[in-house]
């Protein structure tokens, strides 16, 4: 059964699902999959090609109406992923009418790359051009698995783009890179600045499925950062947004069809005790719960969807506003830094590894904050790491407290509680129905944790911290170090309490051992 994306003016409960009544449906829609390469919008928003469902942690069947987890990513499908081999060394994304030259190529500069457009041959076409964030973020698949950024193997990692089609590498390990150095480049500069003043471009990563800024210069040679290319022809209006307000409290982008509320949760929650802040499972309930401007059937939306709403020539240091278009009003907080910022919105979208569902994908609407150690002194230092308009993950639940310097190389800030804005309209086809469970057994070790907190074991769960330590102890000290660590990186920093580097017996998860990966 489908839950149908509707205007309406009134709300009624039928079988379990939430549909709009007495209300005329929607005749606008985006180019049906694959069946043209002319778009009827200007701005057709790809799906994420996320067809799984997940809880906190991992993988599950797909819940229904009312229950915990419903409404996210994969029970919503869009505009289906559809490219045509052109066997000229060109592919044309079928939904977007945008042509991709298929063959990366080494890495190039930034200069390099957009000096390249202009002499690239591909196909025989001269008008290739370097792509914009938003063009080449419509490539991102997230059926993808997020890397450990320290794993010096890919054998079992799939890229966040299709690589039936497009020539995708890792990093190279020979020449010194992570497999995540996968980063594509586009002529999208951020109009601020990131790190210490750093002049940046933002990157599409196919390898661990973020958007970020990079600053121009490598950190690793000191000499011009480097990145794959690929250059792009066609539909020159692709990423153009065209808002329009309906003055009723929702915004339509007539380039996507897509509406959107036109203020966030922030607002709508605000009061004593309610900030409009929450985890993923609370931002899933509270859209598909949401009644607004007379609709009830909003969503959480999917982050390619969202990323389609960042105005890129904006930024709180450069128009004291957020990355999004006037039109719109965001809720203004004290961030980190004790300035005013602006929201990280949540998506329904999962931020998968290969064995662990526990974070979401959110955009950051303003400063990307990390906290920077410096070498030298061993301090700590905030600052905007990625630029506003990035796109990054979150743990889905969880207390932020615990990672107080961030996670990840550039010590992400972790806010877990993030601000909602919802869409409705659009394609939206409701799935019941998904595939078999796959997520591999040995993250199930992960599901029944107890708080790290709380002091007590699972009950009915066998062995303790001292056999986990044990287990994985090689070096008879008696704590278990990241080299040592057998499960994914962000586990080791959610269990590291005290961020010394190591697990002891106290920090260690409880409940069953199980065989090294």
């Amino acid at each position: 059964m489908k839950k149908q994306r509707l205007f309406n003016s009134a709300c009624a409960v039928v079988l379990g699902f939430v549909v709009c009544v007495n209300a005329e449906i929607n005749q606008e829609s985006s180019s049906k999959t694959g069946s043209s390469n002319q778009p009827t919008y200007t701005y057709t928003i790809v799906d994420t090609g996320q067809i799984r469902c997940y809880d906190n942690t991992i993988e599950i069947q797909y819940p229904k109406a009312g229950a915990a987890f419903f409404g996210q990513d994969a029970h919503y499908n869009g505009n289906q992923p559809s490219y045509k081999d052109n066997g000229d060394g060109t592919i044309t994304d079928l939904n977007t009418a945008l042509m991709w030259q298929q063959d990366p190529g080494p890495k190039k500069t930034f200069q390099q790359a957009l000096d390249g457009a202009s002499k690239c041959k591909v196909g025989g076409y001269d008008d290739w051009r370097l792509p914009t964030i938003k063009e080449l973020y419509s490539l991102i698949l997230f059926n993808g698995t997020d890397p450990d950024p320290m794993s010096g193997n890919d054998s079992k990692q799939k890229p966040f783009i299709d690589n039936k089609y497009f020539n995708f590498k890792y990093g190279d390990l020979a020449n010194g890179e992570r497999i995540i150095d996968s980063q594509f480049a586009t002529s999208t500069k951020y109009v601020s600045t990131t790190m210490r003043g750093d002049e940046t471009v933002f990157g599409v990563n196919f390898a661990d499925g973020r958007i970020k800024g990079y600053g121009l210069q490598s950190p690793r040679t000191g000499g011009g950062k480097t990145f794959y290319v690929l250059y792009v022809r066609g539909n020159k209006n692709y990423g153009k947004n065209d808002f329009k307000d309906n003055g009723d409290g929702t915004i339509t982008d007539k380039a996507t069809g897509l509406i959107w509320m036109k203020v966030d949760s922030g607002k709508l929650k605000a009061g004593k005790d309610k900030d409009g802040k929450m985890n993923w499972g609370e931002a899933l309930e509270w859209s598909e719960n949401l009644e607004y401007a007379g609709y009830c059937d909003w969503r959480l939306p999917n982050v390619k969807e969202l990323q389609s709403l960042v105005d890129y020539t904006r930024s709180p240091d450069t128009t004291n506003s957020a990355a999004i278009d006037s039109v719109f009003q965001p809720t203004a907080f004290k961030a980190e830094s004790g300035k005013d910022d602006y929201p990280n919105y949540w998506t329904g979208t999962t931020h998968a590894s290969i064995s662990y569902a526990g974070a979401a994908s959110y955009v950051a609407f303003g400063r990307s904050f990390g906290w920077m150690q410096d070498r030298r002194t061993g301090r700590y230092e905030l600052m905007d790491v990625h630029g506003a308009g990035s796109q990054r993950s979150d743990p889905k639940s969880g207390d932020p407290s615990k990672y107080p310097h961030g996670r990840g190389p550039q010590g992400d800030v972790l806010r877990i509680n993030n601000f909602v804005l919802c869409v409705r309209g659009g394609i939206a086809e409701l799935q019941s129905i998904g595939p078999k469970v796959e997520m591999v057994k040995s993250n199930r070790q992960f599901q029944n944790f107890q708080p790290l907190d709380s002091g007590r074991r699972p009950m009915g769960q066998g062995p303790s911290g001292e056999d986990f330590v044990k287990r994985l102890d090689r070096n008879g000290d008696g704590k278990i170090s990241k080299s040592e660590f057998d499960g994914p990186a962000q586990h080791f920093n959610e269990l590291d309490q005290n961020n010394d580097g190591y697990l002891s017996v106290q920090e260690a998860p409880q409940g069953p051992p199980q065989k090294r990966r």
